[in-house]
């Protein structure tokens, strides 16, 4: 890879994801326990890389480890891979409330309740299951299609979920045959370290395979750079914004990019409004947004403006009046270089009551969403702003809206949800919109197989097209041909 290209990739990964916030940490919630019991709560400093169950300092020693640890994985047959799969989901559930604890106090960031619940979830994830072998015989003779793994896979993990990424990329790749080498988010390094030496103690007692997970520490630019360019490396997977993406795009190694989004609801005049409001509390609350398909924007057409507010206020969202909004934005976006309002990550995954406070508002402990009115212009429409706060917009109807919700995504095709009874109008704004999910009268995260059908994922490769990844996402397609024999009839 061109050294300059890599830089670009890597500086701005790290860049976006290098923003550790500083503020204090939410209050728990009724019946949520926060306290963390400090011996198993190492999050003073860096872990140590000393070598053993995949954790290691040089990139090198990393590959090295999990190239060795990949060929053992090959040897075993696939109902062993299969147990491995299902060792780390057992051990992510086993240990989702500490290992929650853990990284909430950590990255300070989102909330502690879904923090253990998406440890608790990676049941859903899929795995050996999805590899199934194709076969078609004829005359010639027979043909067989199978899915072989690429290797050793370098992935780039976020602060917004640490533990639970790596954990479900770890089974969709295992699943597949891969290994990993994974450079975390510096502000959720030691989350990772904990969860991955577990899962490899436990793997190497059972299978004697010690370094199938590796994740570099302290994870530093460098590191990341020597990922990126390391022969031994087969596939990327990295997580960024638009410029990363891009950039990522243009690299002759293989990657696979979970690129940003910016998710626009929709609201017609004949929607449900309580089951509406309902589904947007809960999408655009799910730990305080930090969910890339989390409800950002809300385009409302106006004969049901009102009613939506009632319904959002009856279900225990806090609405912001104008000055209150006006306020708020101040504090969580900052006037960059480029004279354009940028998130301020101080203000990243904090409760909505925090924000209500920072407003000059007061909300309850209890509330998990803030809305109020904004012009289409406003940099919480426009900006994946990560915040339990959703901006409504006035429409005249539902052309606008959709016209609005599609410019607000800005092309990033992630995701997009819609509240209507019209099927007309659903199928206008799905072709449209031609997001990767799309989402009818339910919250996004139904669109990941919660509360609604189907698999469950952490990585959304939008820009490379992969969309939500399975185990065939990281795997080679194989044709075997045999001619003219083992034709049984």
């Amino acid at each position: 890879m061109d050294a300059t290209l890599v830089q670009d990739v890597v500086a701005e990964v790290m860049s976006r994801l290098s923003g550790r916030a500083n503020f204090t940490s939410p209050a728990p919630r009724a019946g949520e326990e926060a306290e963390i019991n400090d011996s198993m709560q190492p999050t003073s400093g860096t872990q140590v890389a000393d070598g053993k169950y995949g954790i290691f300092a040089s990139v090198d020693d990393a590959v090295r480890a999990a190239t060795e640890s990949q060929q053992k994985l090959l040897k075993l047959s696939l109902d062993e891979r299969d147990q491995i799969v299902k060792l780390i989901k057992s051990i992510a559930n086993e240990n989702a409330h500490k290992w929650g604890e853990i990284e909430f106090k950590e990255t300070k960031i989102g909330r502690l309740d879904h923090k253990i619940e998406k440890l608790q979830i990676l049941s859903l994830v899929p795995g050996v299951e999805y590899l199934k072998t194709n076969a078609m015989s004829g005359s010639n003779g027979l043909c067989i299609e199978e899915f072989a793994p690429f290797g050793v896979i370098g992935i780039i993990t976020p602060v917004t979920h640490s533990v639970p990424t790596l954990s479900a990329n770890a089974i969709n790749m295992i699943a597949s045959g891969n290994a990993i080498v994974a450079n975390p988010h510096p502000s959720g390094v030691n989350c990772a370290v904990i969860a991955v030496r577990e899962y490899n103690r436990q793997i190497a007692a059972k299978f004697g395979i010690e370094h199938l997970i590796t994740v570099i520490t302290p994870p530093t630019l460098e590191t990341a750079d020597a990922i990126f360019a390391h022969r031994g490396i087969s596939l990327l997977v990295v997580t960024g914004g638009p410029q990363v993406a891009r950039a990522a795009l243009r690299s002759p190694k293989r990657a696979i990019v979970a690129g940003p989004g910016n998710p626009p609801v929709v609201v017609d005049e004949t929607a449900c409004l309580k089951n509406a409001a309902e589904s947007i509390i809960r999408g655009g609350s799910y730990d305080n947004n930090l969910l890339c398909i989390g409800e950002k924007q809300v385009l409302v057409v106006e004969s049901v403006y009102d009613k939506l507010v009632a319904a959002l206020q009856t279900a225990g969202a806090a609405q912001l009046t104008s000055p209150q909004i006006d306020k708020l934005t101040k504090q969580a976006f900052k006037i960059g270089d480029d004279n354009k309002p940028h998130v301020n990550k101080e203000f990243v995954g904090r409760d909505a009551r925090l924000l209500a406070e920072a407003a000059g508002a007061s909300a309850s402990p209890a509330c998990q969403l803030a809305f109020g009115e904004t012009q289409f212009d406003h940099p919480f429409v426009q900006e994946e702003q990560m915040m339990p706060f959703v901006p409504l917009v006035r429409c005249r109807n539902v052309e606008e809206a959709m016209d609005k919700a599609i410019e607000s995504e800005h092309g990033y095709r992630h995701t997009a949800i819609m509240h209507s009874r019209n099927l007309d109008t659903i199928t206008r704004f799905g072709r449209r919109a031609a997001t990767t999910l799309y989402v009818v009268n339910g919250a996004s995260a139904t669109g990941l197989g919660l509360g609604g059908q189907g698999y469950l994922s952490y990585s959304i490769a939008t820009p490379t097209g992969e969309g939500i990844t399975t185990p065939l996402t990281f795997t080679r397609y194989r044709r075997v041909m045999i001619t003219g024999s083992l034709r049984m009839v």
